[in-house]
């Protein structure tokens, strides 16, 4: 089969705008948590959120183009342009050969509470025209494809929390079976709105605590819920002797996916997480990395008592006897919950760990809690040399995607 390899990265993020800020922010620890800005919170329990700060979207596209776009769209386009940009395949590459695979949880929720409100308080006539195209999910990638001529294949991806991982999984599969040469891809998220985060407070997800440093705390005993954030991750992934031949910078090789569905409840993980096991077991078997040991995941680890159990009896089930020697670690202390933006960012946090050899931190953790007993690098990053990196994530519907990254050898 052909192999496939990173050639491409960009971040938008509540603590960095770029791969490079997100990166040294991430080791440094810092909490991108504060007082939601948005809109006034005086009504609601929730008073924290994860936002993107100085996001300029006039960087990456035009006046009508932002102006027509939701700003989860934006998000997207800012981290496309950052990943293609990084990949130096524009010019390289057949139009044709080239494809755009970039979800979204929700897509145009911004857009979405703005025209209900004109239409409630204006009328039908005051809905605009582009409502509909700047509302629905899939404009993520369709913008993308316009701006990069992308004529490949094109697709938008929605598992929930599991999108960007799914998204990821999902093009390198594509790429590997040869219906592709390259495909960028990831996750966007834009729902820090007055409905996204009424609407997760009342299905009781999301933390009540007015304190940042005790809001995202995953793994902790303290942990009561998650932090809502937004942003995009996207990747340029690309065929390996493509890559080789075109002199492109690689950053590492994806090697292994992994998708299963609990087939249990709308929300909760299945307790015993066999689903979530299957995904990692999957990936690491593709992999062909059973007999790997130095291995660092990217915990979904969203702060929730129900999913940080979970995934810890996951990560049990799928190693045995060395799950106790595996780094793993939650940045969603720091990014808060991306939702589908998650994965694509956790995945670029991966392959940094592994090019790299630092392990980023899990912050706020003080107060252990014995059901979540794995090495979670609580509060201080770590050096490492990783031979296998995993993300894991984990959506509502029960989707569970995996996905593993080696060195290119």
């Amino acid at each position: 089969m052909r192999r496939v390899v990173v050639t491409g990265m960009g971040t938008i993020t509540p603590i960095g705008n770029d791969v490079t800020s997100f990166w040294s922010a991430l080791i440094a620890g810092k909490n991108g948590i504060g007082p939601l800005t948005r809109f006034d919170t005086a009504d609601y329990k929730v008073k924290l959120a994860a936002e993107v700060k100085n996001f300029d979207p006039s960087l990456y596209m035009e006046k009508r183009e932002i102006r027509n776009s939701d700003l989860f769209t934006q998000y997207a386009v800012a981290s496309a342009v950052q990943a293609v940009n990084d990949s130096g395949i524009t010019g390289n590459i057949d139009p044709e050969r080239l494809g755009v695979y970039f979800g979204s949880g929700i897509g145009g929720l911004v857009t979405i509470s703005d025209e209900i409100w004109k239409l409630n308080e204006k009328g039908p006539r005051s809905v605009s025209p582009h409502f509909i195209p700047m509302m629905i999910a899939n404009m993520a990638a369709g913008n993308i494809a316009i701006k990069f001529n992308a004529q490949g294949p094109c697709l938008p991806v929605t598992t929930a929390c599991a999108t960007g991982t799914s998204a990821i999984g999902e093009s390198f599969r594509t790429i590997k079976y040869g219906y592709a040469d390259a495909i960028i891809t990831g996750g966007a998220e834009a729902a820090i709105t007055p409905i996204g985060v009424a609407g997760f407070t009342n299905c009781m997800a999301l933390t009540t605590t007015a304190d940042p440093e005790a809001a995202s705390i995953p793994f902790d005993r303290r942990r009561h819920g998650f932090v809502i954030g937004e942003g995009s991750g996207a990747l340029v992934l690309e065929e390996y002797e493509h890559a080789k031949a075109r002199g492109a910078r690689i950053y590492a090789e994806l090697c292994g996916y992994g998708s299963t569905c609990d087939a249990y409840h709308i929300t909760a993980p299945h307790p015993d997480a066999r689903g979530a096991s299957r995904a990692i077991i999957n990936a690491i078997k593709e992999a062909e990395m059973e007999n790997a040991r130095h291995i660092y995941i990217n915990a979904h680890g969203t702060s929730t008592q129900m999913n940080d159990k979970a995934e810890t009896v996951a990560i049990h089930r799928a190693f045995g006897s060395k799950a106790g020697s595996i780094l793993m670690s939650a940045t969603k202390s720091m990014t808060g919950h991306m939702l589908g933006a998650s994965g694509a960012v956790e995945a670029i946090v991966a392959i940094m760990a592994l090019r790299e050899g630092i392990i980023p931190p899990t912050i706020g953790m003080k107060e252990p809690d014995p059901e979540c007993d794995l090495d979670y690098v609580p509060n201080k990053a770590r050096k490492a040399d990783v031979e296998l990196s995993m993300s894991i994530s984990l959506g509502f519907g029960g989707h569970n995607a995996c996905i593993a990254f080696k060195k290119v050898r």
